[in-house]
């Protein structure tokens, strides 16, 4: 290559520098950086220069051109050894490309001010409070759902504690009142005392479909307010066993301890479900986590608030699901029902004439499938409501009217099954 070659050479590297180019390894390795001759690119640009320049000018314009490239020379080669060594450094390389739609920032702005850190204070039953002090840990998360100061949280998160602080992203700290719980459902409600709360926009849980893209935000294992990303894997959810009332938003978001009783918002920001937990063999989540629809919490919030319990219709019946085997065997031509497992005495379903063994295929004229039918159905009545009961009597069509009650407290040490409506 000739000494104009050279010249090129340095010209289109330089160029490619000042428009962000990834230099080629060879042009740091190769035969100009031991072998490039600065004087020889002066002497052959100095060549190409009109001859009717006179001695003089032509000696101090050769000294001004070796000057120039010499300078510009040792500062190119110094640029080069460091955009090779860090490449990052030059416009747009090194860095994710950004593609638009794909940012969450706005959603997580829009409820993330919501979504609180509950920390409380726990006693060891059976001591006095002089003999240990309270335990102050934190619990989980919480959201704020109305400037009232009202923040719905689990039941399990605020379970056996003496008090709870709120904490909220902008620094304030306030002691909250419990409103009331709802261990059916595994919600409770809280209130504090504050001016100017944020908060959530509040969406809709029904229109969900597998595959929507949604926000967990919380608490999780205490260290700090943390958004995690994923998508709705499955819709109504139950017979997990958490809670008489399943019906869970499944999503492989993150959840981790913590993260309990924190949003889970879609794409816009709004709130979708409550946070409640996470299927895993160890202490980490495995994809498998689940949510509270936000219908659901809506109507406990507005009971709590207005009663300080959730009113709910009961029969007082235990029931279990008819395999089709066991229907086909009874002779039920639908194929379907459920099989009253007890019956409290004294109950509605007692005063009806219920008996045990009798077999539920209709409440109100519409279809009972799984035990789980029939326990919602009962529970949205009215305490005071008349329900109408189609079934089978050993092999027989039978019809009932019973009175609806109000459902009693929830005991854990029931089996879901066996106290079913």
């Amino acid at each position: 290559m000739d000494g104009f070659g050279q010249w090129v050479v340095i010209r289109e590297l330089y160029t490619g520098v000042k428009q962000g180019a990834y230099l080629p390894r060879q042009y740091l390795e190769g035969w100009w950086v031991s072998k490039l001759s600065l004087c020889r690119c002066a002497q052959i640009m100095i060549a190409h220069i009109d001859i009717g320049v006179s001695p003089s000018s032509m000696s101090r314009l050769r000294t001004a051109l070796v000057f120039m490239l010499q300078s510009a020379t040792v500062g190119l080669a110094a640029a080069f050894v460091v955009v090779y060594l860090f490449p990052s450094l030059l416009p747009g390389r090194g860095q994710a490309p950004s593609v638009p739609g794909t940012s969450y920032a706005n959603a997580v702005t829009a409820a993330a001010p919501a979504v609180v850190n509950l920390v409380g204070s726990t006693r060891r039953a059976g001591l006095e409070e002089s003999a240990e002090p309270a335990t102050v840990e934190s619990l989980g998360s919480g959201v704020i759902m109305a400037p009232e100061g009202y923040v719905i949280t689990n039941e399990h998160v605020i379970a056996g504690v003496t008090s709870v602080d709120v904490y909220l992203t902008d620094g304030r700290v306030a002691a909250a009142d419990i409103v009331g719980t709802d261990p059916d459902t595994d919600l409770a409600l809280l209130r504090i005392e504050l001016d100017g709360l944020p908060r959530i926009p509040v969406g809709r849980s029904d229109t969900l479909r597998v595959g929507d893209v949604v926000l967990a935000i919380g608490n999780p294992f205490s260290i700090g307010q943390t958004v995690t990303q994923g998508i709705v894997s499955g819709t109504r959810r139950g017979q997990l066993g958490l809670s008489p009332f399943e019906n869970f938003i499944q999503t492989d978001a993150a959840i981790n301890l913590g993260n309990s009783g924190g949003a889970l918002v879609n794409a816009a920001g709004q709130l979708v479900g409550i946070n409640t937990a996470f299927f895993s063999r160890r202490l980490d989540s495995e994809g498998i986590g689940f949510a509270i629809p936000v219908n659901l919490v809506r109507g406990v919030m507005d009971d709590l608030i207005a009663h300080g319990r959730v009113i709910r219709g009961w029969l007082g019946v235990g029931t279990e699901t008819l395999t089709r085997d066991q229907a086909n065997s009874l002779g039920l031509e639908d194929g379907f029902g459920i099989i009253l497992t007890s019956v409290q005495q004294g109950s509605p379903a007692d005063l009806a004439g219920l008996r045990p063994a009798d077999v539920i295929t209709y409440i109100n004229d519409k279809p009972v499938v799984v035990w789980q039918d029939a326990l919602r159905h009962i529970a949205r009545m009215k305490p005071g409501s008349e329900v109408h009961l189609q079934g089978s009597r050993l092999g027989e069509g039978f019809k009932a009217v019973a009175t609806v009650a109000e459902r009693p407290a929830y005991d854990p040490c029931l089996l879901y099954t066996s106290d079913a409506a």
